[in-house]
């Protein structure tokens, strides 16, 4: 029931009437304020026409046809505010599905791009848990949604591993996770004193990495990880491999078309001579140097020209990769990779994407901007503007610094382990029959892996974060737990009214019955739609994470509240017949914005808390 839609439509109409035209902003009033809603574009209204905005707003408040739902209309002054009809809102809420935004076009993100040479740590799961989170939110506003995962097949540190295995003549025991095991030679190699003097044979192993000679090592490593992710609720369409890239042109073909850019040259004098370089000025104002080498003179790429390639095949600007099905997920979905012996992409399943986001860590912010300015360079502006850098801010654990390559870190599966175990206890803690349930361990699952993610997503991407258990699985405060046991508490309602054999679906229902009290929950609940088209707008799940608080807030609010005697002026059940139906109705239209809510972060409600 999208009202502010219908109102805004409405106060635009009235304004046509009245021979003038408004974008009209609807925003909820104040609590200090009367009304539910209202509108100032009578401000707008009376500048443009050099009036009175006072006399414009009573103008227009005549002019309205309210929509169904508002009770009345007043001009206070220069605004105009709405007040709702209290049943017919509630009504509306309960009955009527939620109208997500209608968006179209193909997004691709990319997001986990985890070296290929060890376990994930509890860093990396920033990364996963905002970039599956993307992709359920845009998948849900319309967007057709490609999740790519890009593997780093030809870098040092899966050389390093696979060279520790060989140097050092480790043998896999297939009792510990495969990734587990190729980074604790990783680890073991870089505490060697003696690592500088094996330089050349690593090198050796790179070379054989970028022949495709030990890809087989790489992609049992990758399966591995894959079994993490899909541990935390992500999935994934593509796998993307460096050495694939590299080798299917990408990077030549994008410098082809860099080639004819007035932005692009080869000095034949100076520092730069014999380099193709790219004057990014224009699009990133402001730096000591304006000049990015592409190609150095001796003819060989920089890192930043492969990632221009890869952007630029992600819009579809150019094809050349083959491709074949990699794996299976969970849900028995194919997972895709790029191969050199796969089949051309004639049917363009993959890339071809309105819009790309990369979730990226905050280190990669100049590179990032660098390959966003060579669509710029390249003309193609409109797709320079839909090139997103999801930029985020490293993670700590309870106050300690996360280092892979020293072996200071704490295992993503460990992670998740450790919140299964701690959920388990506090449950143990409250209430010692739930642990005792058949189901306790898929409970304890849900509220570990739920505070996880939470923890995650519930800040800006930009803030840092510092991981604490404690906080993390707390039933009070900003937290997955606090969310799933008010979902839970609206179950447990719906589930005593079911068996005392009341309706929960408005049957009987007057809704007339229903004071100011529901109608602040009710308002709260047909907030979703908004909360998502916000979400994409500003590329980021901390919006919904924020939004699911707000939802269970209301609701304990609303649960808990007194009337001026003291006594409880929400108890469902009690309530008398026709109120109760009404709240019935709207406590199992708020259990399923629950649902909607935190499956939009990935999260799941437990069967009990």
């Amino acid at each position: 029931m999208d009202l502010k839609a219908q109102l805004k439509a409405a106060v635009e109409a009235a304004a046509q009437q009245l021979g003038m035209t408004v974008d009209a902003a609807i925003q909820e009033t104040p609590s200090t304020k009367p009304g539910d809603y209202g509108t100032p574009a009578a401000f707008q209204m009376a500048k443009a026409a050099g009036k009175n905005p006072a006399e414009v707003a009573a103008a227009l408040a005549q002019a309205i046809v309210l929509p169904a739902g508002i009770k009345k209309v007043e001009a206070v002054g220069p605004f105009i505010n709405f007040f709702l009809d209290v049943g017919a809102f509630v009504r509306g809420v309960v009955e009527q599905p939620f109208q997500m935004p209608q968006l179209n076009g193909k997004v691709v993100i990319e997001h986990t791009s985890v070296n290929p040479n060890k376990e994930l740590h509890v860093g990396h799961l920033r990364n996963v848990v905002l970039g599956d989170s993307m992709a359920r939110i845009f998948r849900a506003a319309g967007h057709t949604v490609e999740v790519q995962n890009y593997i780093d097949d030809t870098g040092r540190q899966a050389a390093e591993s696979i060279f520790a295995m060989q140097h050092y003549g480790r043998i896999w025991d297939e009792q510990t996770k495969y990734d587990h095991w190729m980074g604790e030679g990783y680890v073991q190699l870089n505490a060697d004193p003696q690592k500088a003097e094996l330089e050349p044979q690593i090198s050796e192993v790179m070379h054989k990495l970028e022949a495709g000679v030990l890809r087989p090592l790489v992609e049992q490593t990758v399966k591995a990880q894959l079994e993490t992710c899909f541990r935390l609720g992500a999935r994934y369409d593509l796998l993307n491999w460096e050495s694939d890239v590299v080798g299917s042109g990408l990077l030549g073909q994008a410098m082809n078309i860099l080639e004819s850019s007035t932005y692009t040259s080869r000095p034949a004098e100076g520092k730069y001579a014999g380099a193709f370089i790219m004057d990014v000025s224009e699009f990133m104002p402001g730096l000591e140097e304006p000049n990015v080498v592409l190609v150095r003179s001796d003819g060989n790429a920089m890192y930043a020209a492969k990632d221009i390639g890869y952007q630029f095949w992600k819009f579809g600007l150019f094809e050349g990769m083959k491709f074949k099905p990699f794996m299976q997920d969970p849900e028995g979905r194919d997972i895709w990779t790029s191969a050199p012996d796969g089949q051309a992409d004639e049917g363009r399943r993959f890339g071809h994407a309105e819009e790309v986001i990369n979730v990226i860590d905050a280190r990669q912010d100049h590179p990032q901007t660098v390959v966003r300015s060579a669509l710029g360079v390249a003309g193609e502006q409109e797709k320079k503007e839909r090139s997103i850098h999801l930029s985020y801010a490293f993670v700590t654990l309870e106050g300690q610094t996360i280092s892979g390559r020293k072996g200071h870190v704490v295992s993503a599966d460990a992670a998740m382990d450790e919140a299964q175990k701690r959920a388990l206890a506090e449950l143990a803690k409250i209430n010692p029959e739930l642990a005792a349930r058949d189901d306790a361990q898929e409970i304890a699952r849900r509220i570990g892996i739920g505070a996880m993610r939470f923890a995650m997503l519930k800040a800006e991407p930009t803030r840092k974060i510092d991981f604490r258990w404690e906080q993390a699985l707390a039933l009070n405060g900003d937290t997955a737990p606090y969310v799933q046991y008010a979902a839970v508490r609206a179950a447990n309602i719906l589930r005593k009214a079911q068996e005392a054999g009341y309706a929960t679906d408005g049957t009987g229902a007057d809704w007339d019955a229903l004071p100011e009290i529901d109608l602040v929950l009710a308002k709260q609940v047909a907030k979703l739609p908004e909360i998502v088209a916000q979400s994409v707008r500003v590329h980021s799940p901390h919006v919904v994470a924020q939004y699911a608080l707000d939802l269970a807030t209301s609701f304990n609010a609303w649960y808990n509240a007194k009337t001026k005697q003291g006594k409880p002026a929400t108890n469902v059940l009690q309530s008398e017949e026709g109120l109760r139906e009404a709240r019935l109705a709207l406590v199992a239209r708020l259990r399923t914005a629950f649902e909607e809510t935190l499956a939009l972060i990935g999260i799941e409600i437990p069967a009990a808390m």
